[in-house]
């Protein structure tokens, strides 16, 4: 790999998407041997999502839920699960290894993760996320790209992290290096739960039964609750933007949720810690 710097950072490690090999960072375009290239975005980021790998025009979250999101989150109501996805971080990963966000969105979680001496990617199939995300944080490296082959050799990673994203298994277990760890956050029962009951009129708490990871070893599982309480409707109002259920949300209901000011919601999230042992 090409000895270059970006941001007084060295110089990412990407495989091209088209042929696998190592791209190298030459000027502001990644370029593989096979002169396949791919050009640095001015905000940082790089878009590693050939276009016979989209499923459609602009895949991923649109603008509006992307921005929903990021105000979100920007208010703090999510710390919580910030405080303790580090606590995990600290005790069991590695501080000097490269750290993963899989569908980092606009970059919130991934560069908490940043210290002194790690590297940190994220990778999602949002452009518009991305784009913030790179031009955000530009102590961490960005690309736009799918899941489903990700642009990275083999045990590569020695921490990596999906939030509320897909999980594919074989993939990750590709790029998470021999004993290194997989934190995963999913919704517990009650997530949301009373947002639900607005929406819904037989509103389902979440199923979390299923496991859908079997080849990394299952080394704790924990559980976080704990109320939000809004006294402002645009907080609200993000929410559930950022939510697959705002699309089931009438009209008549989101002015009947600007009018509010006060709601109570919980926020419980199911925290699972893999680690790849062979």
């Amino acid at each position: 790999m090409t000895d270059l710097t970006i941001n007084n950072i060295s110089a990412p490690h990407y495989l091209c998407p088209l042929c696998q090999q190592a791209l190298s960072l030459v000027g502001k375009s990644f370029i593989c041997a096979k002169k396949h290239s791919f050009d640095q975005a001015k905000e940082g980021y790089v878009n590693l999502l050939p276009v016979q790998h989209k499923h459609s025009k602009d895949p991923g979250d649109n603008k509006a839920m992307v921005n929903a999101r990021r105000n979100f989150l920007d208010n703090g109501f999510y710390q919580p699960l910030i405080a303790k996805l580090l606590s995990v971080y600290q005790e069991y990963g590695d501080q000097s290894q490269a750290v993963f966000d899989a569908g980092c969105g606009e970059g919130y979680y991934t560069h908490q993760h940043k210290n002194l001496t790690n590297t940190v990617y994220g990778t999602d199939i949002a452009k518009n996320a991305i784009r913030i995300a790179a031009k955000r944080y530009k102590d961490c490296f960005f690309s736009v790209g799918t899941l489903a082959q990700l642009p990275f050799e083999n045990n590569f990673f020695g921490w990596m992290i999906s939030i509320y994203a897909p999980i594919l298994e074989t993939e990750f277990s590709r790029v998470l290096n021999t004993n290194g760890y997989l934190l995963t956050v999913t919704p517990a029962e009650n997530h949301l739960y009373e947002l639900k009951q607005l929406i819904y009129r037989d509103a389902k708490r979440h199923d979390t039964s299923k496991t859908p990871i079997k080849s990394l070893t299952l080394i704790s599982e924990q559980r976080i609750n704990y109320t939000m309480n809004f006294t402002q409707s645009t907080d609200l109002i993000n929410l559930l933007a950022m939510t697959p259920f705002a699309f089931k949300a009438s009209e008549q209901l989101i002015e009947e949720l600007k009018a509010k000011n006060s709601f109570a919601c919980q926020a419980d999230f199911l925290i699972r810690l893999y680690q790849k042992t062979a």
